[in-house]
């Protein structure tokens, strides 16, 4: 079952992890399998080339196909691809791309490296938006020291540049002020260890990790915490825990790979500068998938 959807960045949208073979290249048939397994897992649509999927070590080539692939599997309108790009004109055409590929809407970090002022910022995305398609903002300022706060992102959206931001900040009081600022700007959980407090404050959606190793019981916590049916949640939400938190740590791509690994699914190795999880990591990983996959969680 999946969740009701108005638009096509509403929902359960899980942020696809890359399956890689030994040698590193793309499995890109498991990866096809992969894609058409989360929406029947009750998922309500995919993310390509976010950072969960390497974006930032494949090749121009491999960026495209990986887009055309996860279309071809469960449609353009279930694929939101990430367009994040050193520069503004690089965004436009990636945009361009997902558009041509059959995409409905794409997502955007603000420049990445470049520590942007307001100015740049709003830049970036006119640029981006030209291409015409639904742009979602992401707001990750741990990583790129860029923060879209509030304020900037009531601008973004009152200039008809975005229509709905991933926040990934971790400061679920932004929800509010979002809300008050910029009305009809969609709110998207960007972070798996805090979807409750983010689905309470009213998010339409949950650009996801962890669904990628848990499908249906990451999906049945967003639409029991999204109908605020708090006793379906809470319980849901206190077992997965110890894994949504992974999402939020430096070594979130090894993490849910191997949890992936666990449970069935194909992961596979990282691309370098990601190494293989750490002993007491891969221990930790390891524990806490194996605890919820023994309590029926799937």
């Amino acid at each position: 079952m999946m969740t009701s959807r108005v638009k096509p960045w509403h929902g359960v949208m899980v942020a696809t992890a890359l399956p890689m073979n030994d040698d590193l290249s793309i499995d890109y048939d498991a990866y096809a399998g992969h894609c058409r397994w989360l929406v029947e897992g009750g998922c309500d649509g995919v993310v390509p080339n976010g950072s969960l999927g390497e974006y930032q070590t494949l090749t121009p080539e491999e960026r495209a196909e990986v887009v055309r692939v996860a279309v071809a599997a469960v449609g353009g309108d279930r694929v939101m691809p990430g367009i994040a790009a050193y520069g503004a004109l690089e965004a436009r055409r990636w945009a361009e791309q997902a558009r041509e590929a059959g995409c409905h809407a794409v997502m955007l970090l603000p420049p990445n490296a470049y520590r942007a002022d307001e100015r740049a910022v709003i830049g970036h995305y006119r640029e981006a938006a030209r291409a015409g398609l639904p742009v979602v903002a992401y707001n990750n300022p741990i990583d790129t020291k860029v923060d879209l706060t509030p304020a900037l992102l009531a601008r973004l959206h009152a200039e008809g540049l975005i229509v709905a931001v991933k926040e990934f900040s971790g400061d679920v009081r932004r929800a509010y002020e979002i809300a008050e600022l910029a009305p009809g700007l969609d709110l998207l959980a960007g972070a798996d260890d805090v979807l409750l407090e983010l689905a309470v404050a009213g998010a339409a959606g949950w650009v996801a990790g962890y669904p990628n190793a848990l499908p249906e019981s990451c999906a049945a916590l967003y639409r029991a915490a999204t109908a605020g049916d708090l006793a379906t949640a809470l319980p849901l939400y206190r077992a997965l825990h110890p894994l949504l938190r992974w999402d939020s740590k430096t070594v979130f791509v090894q993490a849910i790979k191997a949890s992936m690994d666990l449970a069935g699914r194909r992961g596979g190795p990282c691309r370098p500068p990601r190494l293989p999880l750490a002993p007491e990591d891969e221990a930790a990983v390891r524990a806490a998938t194996e605890k919820a996959l023994a309590e029926g969680l799937r």
